[in-house]
Order: structure tokens, then sequence, then C-alpha cells
């Protein structure tokens, strides 16, 4: 087994990604609450904002359904400067958005990535949908081309070992008492179906409840993060316990986005409040 003071590490960095629903402004809450851990796994890892938020362990998962996003992460991870050559002088244009969103044909893995990744980094807050894929690139508020390498190669860093699997939740291995994991599901309630590719329907959210209480009987401590409803304290409130938390976003938008405004740039839009349940089959106050 590997001495976790081996492990690779690397500061604080952000997502490689934009994600509908990543948790990029709940980061230090969520990392609060989080008990001492040697392995770390994500379900529903979409941005992983918590994962490159966090200080790396010894053995760490990364998990989502949705194939395109996992490719882009398994290219990162193991072909970064090719795909850092792909993505070279391709300036984030609208008409670029839309050639590679409708036009281009990608004939290889690495080929897929860069196509996912230069329509995420210049999408509206990176929905991914075909039919809500949306040109949402403003200087001021994006980040640059000429700023993606040196970005991808930190990620590609800190994805060094990285287990990444592209499976249902309830077939991701290798969980132990040691491991701490991460759940941040699409929301129960919510008009999910417009900024994902794979479907959450009211089936998986009971299946996912049946999954996690048999974490909770293998002592597999996990963190869960819903929206704040009726139906899901309920779903939960018997056996977990729960917290209400609230933190503060922003929601840009460009021009296309935005009538009236004539920011050459794009708009940021005002300043939002996040709310919702966090789940926890441990009690987090002993984590501070």
């Amino acid at each position: 087994m590997r001495d976790v003071k081996n492990v690779v590490q690397i500061e604080k960095i952000n997502s490689p990604f934009r994600y509908p629903g990543g948790k990029f402004y709940a980061r230090n809450i969520i990392l609060e609450m989080m008990p001492p851990h040697t392995a770390y796994c994500e379900l529903f890892a979409g941005g992983a904002s918590i994962f490159f938020a966090k200080t790396k362990v010894r053995d760490n998962i990364l998990n989502d359904k949705d194939t395109e996003l996992m490719n882009c992460y398994i290219q990162i991870q193991n072909h970064v400067e090719e795909l850092i050559t792909l993505l070279d002088n391709i300036p984030a244009t609208k008409d670029n958005h839309s050639f590679y969103k409708n036009q281009y044909k990608p004939k290889n893995d690495l080929e897929r990535a860069m196509r996912w990744y230069y329509l995420n980094r210049t999408s509206y807050s990176g929905i991914m949908k075909t039919e809500n894929c949306y040109w949402g690139y403003g200087e001021k508020y994006s980040m640059r081309p000429e700023n993606w390498p040196r970005h991808l190669r930190r990620v590609a860093l800190k994805l060094t070992d990285v287990k990444l699997y592209m499976k249902d939740f309830t077939e991701v291995p290798e969980l132990s008492p040691e491991t701490f994991v991460f759940v941040d599901p699409p929301y129960l309630n919510a008009d999910q179906d417009k900024f994902y590719t794979c479907n959450f329907e009211k089936k998986d959210h009971l299946k996912l409840k049946d999954y996690l209480k048999e974490l909770n009987r293998n002592n597999i401590k996990f963190l869960l993060t819903y929206d704040n409803s009726a139906e899901i304290r309920e779903m939960y409130g018997d056996w977990c316990n729960l917290s209400d938390k609230a933190w503060n976003y922003t929601i840009s938008r460009t021009d296309d986005q935005k009538k009236n405004k004539k920011l050459t740039d794009g708009y940021r839009g005002i300043r939002n409040v996040g709310k919702e349940v966090f789940i926890s089959n441990y009690d987090h106050r002993c984590c501070r």
C-alpha cells in the first residue's frame, strides 16, 4: 500500500470545467465538514470542484456516468500535452463554438475530449446538453484560451493515480470504511433534464437512498448535498444528520443571454444565494 506522504500533491485549484450545479462556491463549507480519511470518492463527479479543492489523499476515485465528461478527464490525465496541442490557436469565438457543436466530427477519444473541453469552456454555465448548449464566453469572467494549457497541466498533475470510472453509482468498486464518499446528485425537484446529458429520475433518487443505507451499514462515511425539500428530508431525516446550508454564488451571462446590456466582453449577474440540505451519516460538528 502506498505511503500517503508519497502521493502527488498540488495546491488547491479550480475544476478544469464549468459545470451546472457544481459546488465551487460551497467548497469551504464542504471541506470543513469532511472527517479524516485516507481514501476519497465522488460518485457524481461532474466538475469535481471538491476534489480539486481538497488535499489529495492516498486513494482517490472520481466517477460519473457521463462518458464524454469522463473521457475528457481520462485524456487530461494521460495525454494532456496532446490535448493542449489540439486546442492551440483556437480562439474563443461564437463561430468556433457553433462549428465544434454542430459540424466537427472527432475521429478518436482525444479529439472527443478536445471538442468537449472547448465547448464546455465557451458555453453558458458549462451546460453540455446539446439543445441547451449555447455560446456563453466573456473575457472578464471566463478563463482565456491562452491560460488553458497552464491550468490543464496542473489538473493533470492532480489527477495522477486517480481512478476514473464511468459507471452507475452503485457499481463503483473499492469502497471501504477508510473511504469518505462525497455525493452531489442532480436535484430531486429541479428541472435538471435541461442541464445534464444523463437523466436522473425519481427511481434513481430512491435507488441512491438505498445505496447510501448500504454504505452506512458498511461503516462508510458519506456527505450528501441535495435540494432542501420536504421530500428529501423525509427520505433521510430518520437515519441521517441534516444541516441547512446557504452560500452566495454568481451567474454570469453574455450579451446573448442578457438583454439591454451592451458589454462587449460579457455581463456578470447579481449574486444569488444557494440553499441546500447537507446530509451525513456522521457528526460533522466533530470535524471542525
